[in-house]
């Protein structure tokens, strides 16, 4: 029987403690601890508590076959960053090249073979030519690994976005030869704006956060026998490496994206262009694809 608020507690994780799964136990006895420790120690009101229901039912409401603001809302917290961080690296005890999806992965990106290119659609921008190699843990060459790859546009918008973009423009999946190489030419990305209209906008505004992430490149790897390596390998020099509101850059992904004048690899190119040039190293473990934030 509860007489007090000092009841409350000690009642729900005598409740938990009767779950059956030892993981969910696990979990919703530590949730439910920090979570009443946390109302104890702000001394959550009730018009607070209402509306952060509020914001829990907005982040279903805002969400769409486009568009999921949970994710975001993750990141822009620092969750996002801290399960992955804890997940990957040698459970975290060593640099990793792991990091967010992101809110704009779709499955089935069609297959490009190497040395092609992304661009399905007129895409103005700096052309970008990437050769990336894709090792083990002991520094030897991944054949056969399924390489997922996209990205923005020079104007910030992914293909999903913007309609004078063509279906898959910037997207496309690539085989790793013999050395564990691929390699590919497209656009320097840039930055983008997370959408503001939701929960992550009233969350960056309060607290005089912009709402741009640093210009990146996606990359999901795959093979059997390998962890799915999710990451994103930031351009170097971006203006916002240090101020990204979803928390995502780390040390070991910002890329070497070079600037060029002189004579690009394809002759149809004038004017500067791009080499970025990188390594992956996959851990042993389960292959797996996530789910797909969007449809």
């Amino acid at each position: 029987m509860i007489s007090s608020e000092k009841d409350v507690t000690p009642a729900v994780l005598n409740v938990m403690a009767q779950t059956e799964n030892p993981r969910l136990r696990e979990i919703m006895t530590s949730l439910v601890s920090h979570l009443h420790g946390f109302i104890r120690d702000v001394r959550l009101t009730e018009d607070e508590f209402q509306k952060a229901c509020g914001i829990v039912v907005a982040l279903g409401q805002q969400s769409n076959d486009t568009h999921n603001e949970a994710v975001m809302l993750a990141g822009s917290l620092g969750v996002s960053s801290l399960v992955c961080l804890l997940n990957n690296g040698d459970n975290g005890r060593t640099e990793t090249a792991a990091n967010l999806l992101g809110p704009f992965w779709r499955l089935n990106s069609p297959p490009v073979e190497n040395g092609g290119t992304l661009l399905r659609s007129q895409t103005p921008g700096p052309a970008m030519f990437v050769r990336a190699k894709v090792l083990d843990q002991a520094g030897q060459p991944v054949e056969g690994a399924k390489v997922d790859v996209w990205h923005s546009s020079p104007v910030g918008l992914y293909e999903n976005q913007d309609h004078e973009q063509a279906e898959m423009n910037l997207r496309g999946t690539f085989t790793t030869d013999r050395e564990g190489l691929f390699w590919f030419r497209s656009v320097l990305p840039a930055g983008y704006p997370l959408p503001t209209t939701g929960v992550v906008g009233d969350l960056l505004r309060a607290q005089h956060r912009h709402e741009y992430r640093p210009a990146h490149l996606h990359t999901l790897i795959y093979k059997p026998g390998f962890k799915t390596l999710i990451s994103q390998v930031y351009v170097s020099g971006d203006p916002r490496l240090e101020t990204d509101p979803q928390f995502g850059v780390t040390r070991a992904l910002i890329g070497d994206y070079r600037r060029h004048e002189e004579a690009a690899p394809d002759p149809d190119i004038t004017g500067e262009w791009y080499s970025l040039d990188y390594t992956f190293k996959l851990e042993a473990g389960e292959s797996k694809m996530p789910r797909p934030p969007i449809k």
